[in-house]
Parts: structure tokens; C-alpha cells; sequence
């Protein structure tokens, strides 16, 4: 019986290193296998012995696309361990500056690193020769959800006013009314981008998936929330490690995270959106139920549509904590070190990101654990791309090659970057 097989050697502009392979015998795919093999980063073996008050800064250089996740994780579960609860204005200012990476990061991905491939180019450099508008579309609104996050971050990338117990700074409601008028433009690209977005050529494909996310009932979850699925499973943050487990497997470095006893299942926006439509913004719901799309979708590849519809909420959201904002009496909420032991999960723009940490009785870092979206999604994409490239089988190798990418793309921006190819090998035999 022949043998094909799709060997992509590198996968370049990732936070790390990576490749695909994609083996056929006959027409069944006997093998898929996404290849991550970047070098260990060891943030969370150099975590250990440093204060608790370092861990937000320290956590906010994991990821340059995603840094507000990596702090928001960290601070909340800090404050977990120390016991703090922050309300109010505080909260509002935190889920604020989510919204400003939410912001970016899906304008960026929806517009630049997955559009190319519904559109038949190459790269968004290619695409916006034909079709500039897109581009421009893309710089506006992440320059919008920039502006919030150096505005409360006190800068665009690895913002550095996040600390435990709050802000080491606050804005008052005039800083913030300065942006209501870009934010106001930007609410109304985002509509037109769910727009647009529906109109793309999605392909069908369905996946019976397990989908996880945080659940808020007053509220579609970034910061706070019961972790639910939609087989039955609601736990608070701190049992994460009951119910999920990580494997190294012989092919990656980065391990794979599955549900214990049920095996592989989805974060990001696909999972959010199933989970909490309800509690989008009624501006957001009717654009999602304007454009045909469902309270659930089970579709990878419309998982655009869905970004763009949690763009537009982020906007609506953001211009809302802005106009209902009072500056607090004071921009954090003063702690003593003991020891402890904390975890939370927010809602990164690619999915739930969990950490845990243990402190000592000095609120040193004795022990720390991080589990990133992408390594819970790595063993459902590569599911994904088994099941794509069975209905490609008989495509070419370059048509497959793409159609595979594309479905790496659906993801997240950091697979998203990863999926450009430098060098592709096709073998036959």
C-alpha cells in the first residue's frame, strides 16, 4: 500500500519553534503530529525564590501578544494565596485592560494572520496590495486596544503597572475619557469586521468537541469564574489539577494537556462564546445572530467570525467600564506576606491560561505551575488536522499543505505565526 507523507521542517514567527507532519497510508491518515521544539524557557523554574510582587512582571514576558493574560493569571492567583479580594473600581480597571488585549490580539489575528487564507494569499503583506482596506481595518483597532493598555499598563507591550492587590497607579475618569473617541471609531470597525468576516468562504467541518472556558453568570468571563464545560464539568479555578492533567510525548517539547478520563478538549473563543452567549453585550449578540451565527459553532474555521464577534464585545465593554468609571480611594490593596498556596485562570484572547502558586511564610515563590492555551489546544488541533486532511486526501500537496496550515491558523495568534512555512517536504513511496 503507498505512503504519503507532509513534512514541514519549520514553522516560523512562533514563541518557539515548531513543524507538521502529516503521514497517509492509502487514503487514511495514520499520523499527525505537531511538532513543538523550541528550548525550555524555565519561567516557572526561575520563579522559584522570588517575592510574591515579582511574579506579574515577571509573567508578563512569557508572551508579547498575550502579557495582560500572563499577569491577570499571576496577580490573581497571588492574590488567592494571600487572601485579597479586589472589588469595585479596581476590578473594573482590570477587566478593562483585558479588554485593550482582547482588542489587539483579535484584530490582530482575524485580520492579518488568518484573512490571507480565506482571501488566497500568501501573507497579509500580499493581501493588502489588493486589498488595503483589511490592513487598515487591522492597524486601527489594535492601535485602539494599544492605546488602553498603555494607558493603564503604562505601556503597549509587557505593561508594567500591574501588581498584586492592583495598580501601582490609577487613572483618573479624565485619562480615560480620552479614549471613548477611538474607541467609539473602533466599535464601529469591529461591527463592520463581523460583517465582513461572515461573508469569508468558510469551509464545512464540524468537530464534536469538549468545550472548556471560565463562566461568570453577571458577565461574559475574562478575569473570574467557575471553569465549565459543556459535558457537565464546573470546578472552581483551584481544582484545575483534579480534573486536567499535561504528558510529554516524544515529538514536543511543549506538553499536551487533556481532560482527565476524557482526553483532549478546546479553549479559546469558540469555547467562550458556546458557553457564555448569554452574557455577550446585546450589541454583540444581535451582530452574531445578524451575520447567522448560532449560540454555538462547532466550526473551526468560523472560529474568525467568532473572534471578531468577541472583538466588538470588548469594544461595547470597554467604552461601558469607561463611562461608568469612579477613581478609587486608593490604587491597591495593601498585603503582608505569609504563606499560602493560590490558583486562578483567566481568559487569554486564545484561551484559559492556569497558574498556581505556593508561597512561603516570607511570600517567596516556592513552587510554581503554568499551563498556557496553546498546550491545551495542541492535542485538538492535531485531531483537527487529521480529520482535515482525510477530506483533502486526494487534493494536491500544496492545496493539502494549505488547507492544513489554515487549520493550525484557527486557533490562536502565537499557532497562528507558527504556521508560515519556510520549508515543505512532500515524501511518496
Amino acid at each position: 500500500m503507498s505512503s504519503r507523507s507532509i513534512h514541514v521542517n519549520y514553522l516560523a514567527r512562533v514563541e518557539g519553534e515548531g513543524g507538521l507532519q502529516v503521514t497517509f497510508t492509502g487514503d487514511q491518515v495514520t499520523n499527525v503530529q505537531l511538532r513543538i521544539f523550541e528550548p525550555p524557557r524555565f519561567f516557572e523554574a526561575f520563579l522559584r525564590g522570588r517575592m510574591f510582587s515579582e511574579a506579574p512582571d515577571i509573567t508578563a514576558r512569557i508572551c508579547g501578544i498575550c502579557p495582560v493574560a500572563y499577569q491577570m493569571s499571576s496577580v490573581h492567583a497571588m492574590e488567592q494565596a494571600l487572601g485579597i479580594s479586589v472589588t469595585g473600581p479596581l476590578r473594573a480597571l482590570r477587566r478593562l485592560l483585558y479588554c485593550g488585549e482582547w482588542i489587539e490580539s483579535h484584530a490582530l489575528h482575524v485580520l492579518m494572520l488568518h484573512a490571507p487564507d480565506f482571501l488566497g494569499y500568501p501573507d497579509a503583506i500580499a493581501m493588502a496590495k489588493d486589498h488595503p482596506e483589511i490592513v487598515e481595518r487591522a492597524l486601527k483597532a489594535k492601535k485602539a486596544g494599544n492605546a488602553i493598555v498603555a494607558r493603564l499598563g503604562g505601556r503597549e507591550i509587557h505593561p508594567i503597572n500591574v501588581r498584586v492587590g492592583g495598580f501601582y497607579k490609577v487613572p483618573t475618569r479624565r485619562d480615560l475619557a480620552t479614549l471613548q473617541e477611538e474607541l467609539l471609531r473602533g466599535r464601529e470597525l469591529a461591527l463592520d469586521v463581523v460583517r465582513w468576516t461572515a461573508g469569508l468562504p468558510i469551509p464545512e467541518f464540524e468537530q464534536d468537541y469538549e468545550f472548556v472556558a471560565l463562566h461568570h453568570d453577571e458577565e461574559y468571563a475574562m478575569n473570574e469564574g467557575h471553569v465549565i464545560s459543556n459535558r457537565g464539568l464546573n470546578i472552581l479555578p483551584t481544582e484545575y489539577e483534579d480534573h486536567f492533567a499535561e504528558e510529554h510525548v516524544p515529538y514536543s517539547t511543549a506538553l499536551h494537556s487533556t481532560h482527565r478520563g476524557r482526553g483532549a478538549y478546546l479553549v479559546g473563543p469558540l469555547a467562550r462564546y458556546a458557553l457564555n452567549h448569554a452574557q455577550l453585550s446585546p450589541l454583540a449578540k444581535e451582530a452574531a445572530r445578524e451575520v447567522g451565527l448560532g449560540p454555538v459553532s462547532r466550526n473551526p474555521f468560523q472560529s474568525i467570525v467568532v473572534r471578531s464577534v468577541e472583538m466588538l464585545y470588548a469594544f461595547d465593554e470597554a467604552l461601558r467600564i469607561i463611562a461608568d468609571y469612579e477613581a478609587p480611594e486608593r490604587p491597591y490593596i495593601a498585603t503582608e506576606p505569609h504563606a499560602g498556596v493560590g490558583g486562578a485562570c483567566t481568559e487569554a484572547p486564545r484561551g484559559m491560561l492556569y497558574h498556581r502558586y505556593r508561597l512561603d511564610e516570607a511570600g517567596t515563590i516556592v513552587d510554581a505551575k503554568i499551563v498556557p492555551p496553546t498546550s491545551q489546544n495542541q492535542k485538538i488541533i492535531e485531531d483537527d488536522v487529521q480529520q482535515v486532511a482525510a477530506q483533502a486526501a486526494h487534493w494536491s500537496d500544496d492545496a493539502l499543505t494549505l488547507r492544513c496550515e489554515q487549520a493550525v491558523r484557527n486557533y490562536d495568534p502565537c499557532i497562528s505565526c507558527s504556521t508560515h512555512f519556510l520549508k515543505l517536504t512532500v515524501e511518496r513511496r
